[in-house]
């Protein structure tokens, strides 16, 4: 009952702590789990957190599979997360249950026409970031005092699609996830970013919108993977677990990144470059088969 009053005034932070304290105590109760599973991921969802809200949504759909509205949510996480496939799929799902729910049936509409056009969708979605974002004089300023490196040329295979798009690919493996977010200035004067996360040894994604510039990583995995995802079936992707890099691509080479350290501290670095107004960092399992091949070839600034 908390936990609905600050979601009905959209304290969606209490909200989360309200739910959760009532899942702490264990009631027993799998319907009532299974709700306050699904108004955890619902407040989790206008926070902009959408892997924790369907974390919640597939748990919620394990105690009671006929859940719709946890379906509805699982779906429409899906659908923020860019994980077209799995938005369809868990649609079909609901639509199961209830074949004449609107939601699902608009949602798998949807879905399906983004699956097809998911390239033309990236590049759209691009040149809305773009745009209003570089022209502004002023963002450029702030970043060059702080010593951020932008880059504003367009890469030569994007230059029939914009005049000033530089998409983000890293060895064939291109992101989906941004989402138009903009670069903006707090109250105190304080820059918070758009930032991608890249997974590619799952080929996923996460899109953080706000990543206040004294925030460090540390502190974002731990709510990130506070849960774990779906696709981590092995149940490696843990926050102490996890190493980060950037690429340099003009040199080949890449950059652990200290969790400790904040976003601003890594966007100062000598070799770190803004694309696309979205600042970008790889994540990968310690020491994992796959990183090694990854990195194979490359040369590794390490810690």
């Amino acid at each position: 009952n908390e936990g609905n009053e600050y979601f009905k005034e959209k304290d969606y932070g209490r909200a989360v702590a309200a739910y959760s304290e009532g899942l702490r105590r264990r009631s027993g109760d799998a319907e009532l789990d299974a709700v306050l599973l699904t108004n955890r991921g619902a407040a989790h969802f206008h926070l902009g957190n959408f892997r924790s809200a369907l974390n919640d949504a597939i748990q919620a759909k394990k105690l009671k599979p006929t859940h719709l509205k946890a379906i509805i949510r699982g779906a429409l996480c899906h659908m923020e997360l860019k994980n077209f496939s799995e938005a369809i799929a868990w649609c079909e799902e609901g639509l199961q249950i209830d074949p004449k729910e609107k939601k699902l049936v608009e949602m798998r509409a949807k879905a399906d026409k983004l699956k097809v056009n998911i390239k033309a969708a990236w590049h759209l979605q691009c040149l809305s970031l773009w745009d209003p974002w570089w022209e502004r004089a002023p963002s450029r300023f702030l970043c060059s005092e702080r010593n951020i490196k932008l880059v504003l040329e367009p890469s030569d295979e994007e230059d029939d699609v914009s005049g000033g798009l530089a998409e983000i690919s890293l060895d064939g493996f291109h992101s989906d996830s941004a989402t138009g977010a903009k670069v903006h200035l707090d109250a105190d004067g304080n820059l918070n970013w758009p930032v991608l996360f890249l997974y590619p040894e799952h080929e996923q994604t996460d899109f953080t919108v706000a990543f206040h510039e004294n925030s460090r990583f540390i502190d974002h995995l731990m709510v990130m993977f506070a849960e774990l995802p779906p696709w981590d079936l092995e149940k490696k992707y843990l926050p102490n677990n996890l190493e980060l890099y950037f690429e340099d691509e003009e040199r080949e080479e890449m950059y652990e990144v200290n969790p400790e350290h904040t976003l601003l501290q890594v966007l100062q670095h000598e070799r770190y470059f803004v694309k696309a107004g979205t600042p970008t960092v790889l994540v990968f399992v310690k020491r994992s088969p796959f990183s090694k091949k990854y990195f194979s070839g490359k040369k590794v600034h390490r810690l």
